[in-house]
């Protein structure tokens, strides 16, 4: 909570380049204060009074929300355009995409679906304990995520929500799957046509659509292939990937060992300096590399790796079948890059756990939307506040380099400690005279939402 937004002022600053009305831009910045300072639950009453001075009813917010107008207005295209604008460091761009999921309670949820996960497996025995219990499917919203990382090291997110078939016929809207979105994401990186980008994710992007929207673009990707997949060549003499792991043993095997805080990667990590230094053990990888053609997709560069020493019977568990369409990397380069995928696992984490991005509860899906939106928004402001304070030259080496590695739960107690050394300045301002205690009385009576307010 913050007094006045005046104490907010780079936040509110920054959210007149999204082009929305004066309205709408408070409206988005109680959201982004209470993503960025809520505590306990986030949700819709931490975001109605995170303006002291100016409280709303918790049920505005989420008619905001809800308004089919919102969903629609993509005010996070200018506020990336301003981020990249800052980006002055040459280098490869890294577009990481994967989904994630959030359970959702209430059968009027709109566009939900179940992940099926509760499947019992065997029979079990008749008039046990957990056979008097109903099965409970989860139910849950999907949403297709990608995270540029910019040779300077910001983070840039993109998002696309997943809509069940059903939802899509009720509001006529397209129907997408998450390897679909993806490569409409990668499709549309507002991106220079000569950028160096590399691309990617988990098993479940590889998939023709994917390598398509980069082969149009240019892209490098790096994907884990399915092991089912076979090698090109005449019907019936096709053997799958996987047949390799059967000679294992007799395979060339080299031995490497990498460092997260060294290497021509280690800028994009954005590690702390507890996890920096020789003395951090690197990790161990034994891996074979072949360059061959694979059906439907061309010819790639197959590393087949794994971090299990002296394996004498090999199966797709203990070994990794990283394929890629650039052929001239070294097996090193392709391990390492691939190694960078795990950061779109910790923007989830950080995502959910900082900003609380899974702590809503609304039946509308517009309203979802608008809060993801929201929440996107946030995290493109504290990069922002992270890229000028590493440009600021009236800091000194040592704060640059701090700032350099916070990510967002440093950034948002960073950004809530300067919003408290301006409030103790409003402070000491009004309590000079009594207009202005008069004033900080308003304030803190404002502060208490009109139905938790004693008679006055």
């Amino acid at each position: 909570m913050v007094i006045v937004t005046e104490s907010a002022a780079g936040l509110k600053g920054f959210l007149t380049f999204t082009g929305l009305a004066n309205s709408a831009r408070l409206m988005l910045l109680r959201l982004a204060l209470g993503f960025i300072g809520h505590r306990g639950r986030m949700s819709c009453s931490q975001a109605a009074v995170s303006v002291a001075s100016d409280t709303v009813h918790r049920g505005e917010m989420t008619r905001f929300l809800a308004r089919p107008c919102r969903s629609k207005r993509n005010h996070n295209a200018q506020l990336r355009a301003l981020l990249l604008a800052k980006e002055s460091k040459r280098g490869a761009f890294i577009f990481l995409i994967d989904a994630t999921l959030v359970s959702r309670a209430g059968k009027k949820t709109q566009n939900t679906f179940s992940t099926n996960n509760r499947k019992r497996i065997g029979r079990q025995k008749k008039g046990a304990r957990y056979n008097q219990k109903k099965i409970v499917y989860k139910k849950c919203h999907s949403f297709t995520f990608g995270v540029l990382i910019t040779p300077s090291g910001l983070r840039i997110p993109f998002q696309i929500p997943h809509y069940t078939k059903e939802y899509c016929e009720l509001q006529t809207l397209t129907h997408l799957t998450t390897a679909e979105a993806a490569a409409e994401m990668i499709r549309t990186l507002p991106l220079p046509a000569d950028a160096k980008v590399t691309v990617l994710g988990d098993t479940a992007y590889d998939a023709k659509v994917v390598q398509e929207a980069c082969a149009a673009r240019g892209y490098t990707w790096i994907m884990p292939a399915n092991p089912e997949r076979v090698y090109q060549g005449p019907s019936g003499q096709r053997p799958k990937l996987r047949s390799r792991l059967k000679d294992w043993t007799s395979l060339s095997l080299q031995t490497i060992r990498l460092r997260a805080s060294t290497g021509k990667y280690a800028g994009y990590r954005r590690l702390s300096q507890w996890r920096s230094g020789p003395t951090q053990k690197p990790r161990v990888y034994y891996a074979h590399q072949e360059i061959r053609e694979v059906r439907r997709v061309g010819r790639v560069l197959l590393v087949f790796s794994t971090t299990k020493p002296d394996l004498t019977a090999a199966t797709p568990d203990d070994v990794k079948i990283l394929m890629t369409n650039a052929t001239h990397l070294s097996m090193r380069e392709v391990i390492e890059l691939y190694s960078l995928r795990w950061q779109i696992e910790l923007f989830f984490k950080e995502l959910k756990s900082t900003l609380g991005f899974d702590q809503y509860r609304f039946q509308s899906f517009a309203a979802v939307e608008s809060w993801a939106e929201a929440a996107i928004t946030t995290v493109l402001f504290l990069e922002h506040l992270r890229a000028q304070r590493m440009q600021d030259q009236r800091l000194t080496e040592e704060r640059r380099k701090w700032w350099a590695r916070q990510r967002l739960h440093g950034l948002c107690a960073a950004f809530r400690q300067e919003c408290d050394g301006k409030e103790l300045q409003y402070l000491a301002e009004r309590l000079k005279t009594p207009g202005g205690i008069a004033k900080l009385k308003r304030i803190l009576i404002a502060a208490t939402p009109k139905e938790f307010r004693i008679a006055t």
